[in-house]
């Protein structure tokens, strides 16, 4: 049978078996006109206090967890992020007076964690002075000793020679203070502006390079203007100093719970909470869409001295959703032995999700797959999740909500409706789907997918779980 006519049988098939389990949660997938894609991304972020210092896009805003804090009437307890990205979740619920923890792997992403809650507990109207008084001083642009900048093989050549030393000298005069958690806010100034200063641009899966770089690359990219290094920190140091300004200014004490931070993979952290630890969850974990963040953070980690090594490692720990992961071993001994065969089992059986594997490997074994490393990704994606969600559904206590931001993606012609097998998957590991909330706009498939098969909208939803319903047999 030709190649063409065979992935369209199977096209069918899928899309069968799709709108099987899409009938099963059709009462449950409503169209929520209260969000739209400003809000459930990093977009909103752009003008709240702190959110916006540093540019983090696969996150979404403040204003939704606002939302969610307040429609799903979470008033108090302790509430969990296992994939905590740049912190919304964990700083807008201690805003609203709840205990969090965030789990994070990114150094980049724990540096600005970490920074945030340094912030967080200090007086703003203080650390609005200090900043001011360093800006004002400008001793970086005075002649002196430079910090050297760390580099990564991805990384090499981002700066131009004045802009590298330019940093450098900053580096520097940020030690000569007296006080190093000053010295550290001023640091990670500069990290929030590393994109700003370089020939480079995060875009997606990988960073694309400026016409103006001296590294080799594959067609012409202008970026646009460059800022030098003492216009960039200025800026962002005038936006910090002013919205520390504005929050000391509001005259009132916002009421906070206790931020805790954990440095890691959540594979490995969330086995270690107790049960019934946390009243809440809301994440949103990385999207099932090839995107590798050690190549889009590189900038951050090379200057957070992440070296070659250790960013390969990092890869491999992350959730795969990125081509080059590699299978993980020794989950069955991280998690609980029933929790672990349990999920095992809801993966294998999860008919929607088999399906899709088997098209995408006979795909890669044709050779028609345009990365044979699909499949494997793929299915190391929603069996991690599929672990994870298992054990957060012990962690949580009964009845607390579980909310997952996410995206449905295509591959090879086939869609991968990952609200619905995730949903499915979690009420086979102790939650109940409340509610599948849909964007009323969906997003478009890639150019390569539309080239290939046409254009389709893909959902992109909001799911609402309810932890500890006795697990399906």
């Amino acid at each position: 049978m030709p190649t063409e006519s065979l992935s369209d049988r199977q096209l069918a098939e899928l899309a069968a078996v799709e709108n099987r389990l899409l009938e099963r949660f059709r009462d449950r997938l409503i169209v929520n006109h209260d969000l739209d894609r400003t809000l459930v991304s990093a977009q909103a972020n752009r003008s709240e206090h702190v959110d916006r210092w540093f540019k983090y896009r696969e996150g979404f805003s403040a204003p939704l967890m606002r939302y969610l804090l307040q429609r799903l009437e979470v008033t108090q307890g302790r509430l969990l992020d296992p994939f905590a990205g740049s912190g919304t979740a964990v700083f807008a619920a201690s805003a609203a007076g709840l205990d969090t923890t965030g789990i994070e792997l990114l150094p980049s992403s724990i540096e600005i964690l970490e920074v945030r809650k340094l912030v967080h507990d200090a007086p703003s109207s203080s650390w609005a002075a200090r900043l001011q008084a360093f800006c004002q001083a400008r001793s970086w642009e005075q002649p002196g000793p430079v910090r050297p900048i760390s580099h990564l093989p991805i990384s090499a050549g981002a700066y131009a020679a004045d802009v590298e030393h330019a940093l450098g000298r900053f580096l520097y005069e940020t030690e000569q203070t007296d006080d190093p958690r000053l010295a550290r806010v001023l640091r990670f100034a500069a990290l929030c502006v590393l994109e700003a200063i370089s020939y480079t641009r995060k875009d997606g899966q990988y960073l694309r390079w400026d016409y103006r770089a001296t590294r080799p690359r594959r067609g012409h990219f202008d970026k646009g203007t460059i800022l030098s290094f003492s216009q960039a920190i200025t800026l962002k140091l005038q936006e910090m100093v002013a919205d520390l300004v504005r929050i000391s200014d509001t005259g009132a004490v916002p009421q906070r719970g206790q931020i805790d931070i954990r440095a890691g993979s959540a594979l490995q952290i969330v086995p270690r909470f107790a049960q019934g630890t946390f009243d809440a969850l809301i994440t949103s974990p990385p999207y099932c869409n090839r995107y590798d963040y050690t190549r889009t953070y590189a900038l951050e980690l090379a200057f957070l001295g992440v070296n070659a090594a250790r960013l390969k490692q990092l890869r491999q720990e992350m959730l795969s959703c990125t081509v080059e992961n590699r299978s993980k071993t020794g989950l069955d001994r991280q998690f609980s032995s029933d929790g672990y065969h349990l999920a095992r089992r809801a993966f294998e059986s999860q008919e929607c999700l088999q399906g899709i594997l088997q098209y995408l490997d006979q795909a890669r074994r044709r050779k028609t797959l345009n990365n044979s490393g699909i499949p494997r990704m793929v299915h190391n994606y929603f069996l991690e999740l599929t672990i994870l969600f298992a054990d957060c559904a012990r962690i949580l206590k009964a009845g607390s909500p579980c909310v997952i931001v996410n995206d449905n993606v295509r591959y090879h012609g086939a869609h991968v409706p990952v609200d619905l097998i995730l949903s499915d998957l979690a009420e086979k590991v102790g939650f109940t789907a409340e509610a599948i909330w849909v964007l009323p706009k969906g997003k478009g498939n890639s150019s390569q997918q539309m080239a290939a098969h046409g254009r389709s909208e893909l959902r992109k939803s909001v799911y609402v779980w309810r932890a500890n319903r006795a697990p399906e047999p």
